[in-house]
């Protein structure tokens, strides 16, 4: 009997028990069938059985990962890991194996089932591929570059670990027809993940993402067993150009380079063990700043051990960059996340101690920066422009749009996911080819500038509440990269001034009222949770509230069933989102999780502000009535979903 047959035998006899569930067994059987399975994948199998290792087996098999949109995500390192997984020091060596988790299988599912994607129109399609520092993130990479080249295309390595927003910006340098990165962002450790682009540079969009998803969903591993052994030999590297091209742009993100190099800020730097030393560092260097780099999160190493989540929105992230900022008496502190799209910020405190902003405070007081700063240099009119725009998510902070409204310049809102603020620019670029010329899009700052505003869109910033930012249409992802740099040059002009980010945040709240964002994350697991789920995002749509926390709905509008337009008059693309406007002037937005089994409801509230010695009293008033709604909002979600 074949080791497939024995194994399977003995899933049947578990599953006979309650051990595993009927799907479970379903799963483990198609893939043992299959006999592609390699030797070292049933030698850990058939370890986890003599384990009697069950419930790991259940969370292995109980379903094939799901390769979404944006691509996929799953443990890559087990709970209980099979004595060949681990090495002689107890590290992983080989990935997970199972139909729920990523590993070289379900790697090479996808990687295949892009290339079918791309190669049908694009023959001997180009690709990038790049990683993060998790756990098998290398050995990802070049299993994916050694399967495109086999398959007839032409496949870029970077040499490291490199970042999304690098990998968005070579696919464009390189005119790739698609790029790869492997990163599971700022999730746990033991988690990976596969996400990929086309030619733009930006996250799959429609119709490409349901077409990609069908052809993955098409593959098994019988169909990825010829690539299963790692072949480099027409694998080429990303060349030292490139890498430069990405390091200029960094810098080129800097529209006053005199007020770096005469009030230059103590900057705290952390990459959080991941990929953002890479750039980050040289980049600030090459601006006249030399940043204080804390030494214990600088190696690159996917166990993340001096955090418990490399999330640059928790306060503990920032635990020994805020000790060594205290030290050195910093201006500005700063982490990015292991693929370094997102950064988290935190700023001193007049008496002592720190603060950190939220994403949603950053991308007021990055809105009002950029803005200003290219109309002190002369880039934009001081009376604005109709045709330059910010360009934010429907659940970012409202007051990004009232700061655009004070300085004539449009503010553009998109569904939830930057690949929507990516089509945006795309679409400019091809107005502003069209119109100008097909070399005007990739022209400095300055030069294009005046073209696209007569032409175009000139792009000024692009913001998402969930700490992502984007400064440079040249990238067509989240940059916290080049956000870095951003916020380096905000804070030397602001300490030319005697000032910090929290008094420019003051201003904007005085200016503006003082705004308060409030996210409600509802959790239901299996599947009786994902019914709830469409329970409560459904009854908002048949049977809306008329009165939430005392003050009456003005206004329910359905992005999935009302035709809704943008500043643009551009069809918002449908989508399960729904946004409620009260009569008291606050908002609620209302979706389910696209990557997580959650119901998420934002609340937006601000509060009138009459002077300097109102702003505490009216922050707090802003806070207490979107903890109002928090409450109304969790009391009526729990009703709606019995």
């Amino acid at each position: 009997m074949s080791a497939s047959a024995a194994l399977l035998l003995r899933l049947q006899a578990a599953q006979a028990k309650g051990q595993i569930s009927a799907a479970s067994l379903a799963n483990a059987g198609e893939w043992l069938r299959s006999g592609a399975l390699p030797a070292e994948a049933l030698a850990a199998l058939q370890d986890l059985c003599v384990q009697e290792a069950w419930a790991e087996l259940e969370d292995r098999f109980y379903k094939g990962i799901a390769f979404g949109t944006g691509g996929m995500r799953g443990r890559t390192v087990g709970r209980v890991s099979a004595t060949n997984e681990l090495d002689a020091q107890g590290l992983p060596q080989r990935a997970a194996i199972g139909s729920a988790c990523l590993n070289d299988i379900n790697v090479l599912r996808a990687v295949l089932g892009l290339w079918k994607h791309v190669s049908a129109t694009q023959p001997g399609a180009r690709l990038v591929v790049a990683h993060d520092v998790r756990h098998f993130s290398r050995h990802f990479a070049e299993l994916i570059a050694g399967a495109w080249s086999a398959l007839g295309g032409e496949a870029y390595l970077f040499v490291g670990a490199r970042s999304t927003p690098q990998l968005s910006f070579t696919v464009r340098h390189l005119g790739a027809h698609a790029g790869v990165v492997i990163t599971a962002s700022h999730n746990p450790s033991h988690d990976n993940g596969f996400k990929c682009c086309l030619g733009d540079g930006g996250q799959v969009l429609p119709p490409h993402d349901a077409a990609i998803v069908a052809e993955v969903g098409r593959l098994g591993p019988a169909d990825v067993a010829p690539y299963l052994d790692k072949d480099l030999t027409g694998v080429l590297t990303v060349p030292a150009d490139a890498e430069d091209a990405y390091l200029a742009r960094l810098a080129g993100v800097v529209l006053d380079p005199e007020v770096i190099s005469r009030h230059t800020p103590k900057v705290v730097f952390t990459n959080v063990h991941g990929t953002g030393d890479v750039m980050v560092v040289p980049a600030l260097r090459r601006v006249g700043i030399d940043p204080h780099v804390v030494e214990e999160q600088r190696e690159h190493d996917g166990r993340f051990p001096t955090v418990t989540s490399p999330n640059p929105e928790n306060a503990s992230t920032f635990a020994l960059a805020l000790k060594l900022a205290e030290e050195i008496g910093a201006d500005l502190i700063l982490a990015t996340d292991p693929d370094s799209d997102r950064v988290g910020v935190a700023c001193p405190l007049p008496a002592g101690g720190h603060r950190l902003l939220n994403g949603n405070e950053v991308a007021a007081l990055l809105t009002e920066f950029r803005i200003s700063s290219l109309k002190d240099a002369g880039v934009l009119p001081e009376a604005g422009s109709p045709n330059a725009a910010v360009v934010k998510s429907l659940v970012t902070t409202p007051l990004v749009a009232a700061i655009c409204a004070r300085h004539g310049i449009r503010c553009v809102e998109t569904l939830v996911g930057f690949k929507w603020i990516a089509r945006k620019l795309e679409h400019w670029s091809r107005r502003l080819a069209e119109g100008a010329g097909a070399e005007a899009p990739a022209l400095p700052l300055r030069r294009r500038a005046p073209l696209a505003l007569r032409h175009s869109t000139l792009f000024l910033l692009g913001a998402e509440e969930s700490y992502g930012y984007l400064a440079d249409d040249a990238v067509r992802d989240k940059d916290a990269n080049a956000t870095v740099v951003m916020l380096c040059e905000f804070a030397a002009l602001l300490r030319s001034r005697g000032r910090t980010l929290l008094d420019a945040l003051d201003v904007l709240h005085l200016r503006h009222g003082a705004h308060h964002e409030d996210l409600l994350n509802l959790a239901f697991e299996g599947a009786e949770g994902a019914a709830r789920i469409r329970r409560i995002v459904a009854s908002w749509r048949t049977a809306p509230p008329t009165v939430i926390d005392g003050s009456k709905v003005l206004r329910v509008t359905d992005y999935e069933r009302d035709k809704v337009l943008d500043a643009e008059g551009e069809r918002v693309p449908p989508e399960e989102f729904i946004l409620a406007e009260l009569a008291d002037g606050r908002r609620i937005a209302v979706r389910a999780s696209g990557t997580e089994p959650k119901a998420k409801f934002y609340s937006f509230t601000q509060a009138a502000v009459t002077d300097a010695d109102d702003l505490p009293a009216a922050r707090a008033r802003a806070r207490q009535s979107a903890l109002a709604l928090r409450a109304w909002l969790e009391t009526d979600a729990k009703r709606r979903a019995k």
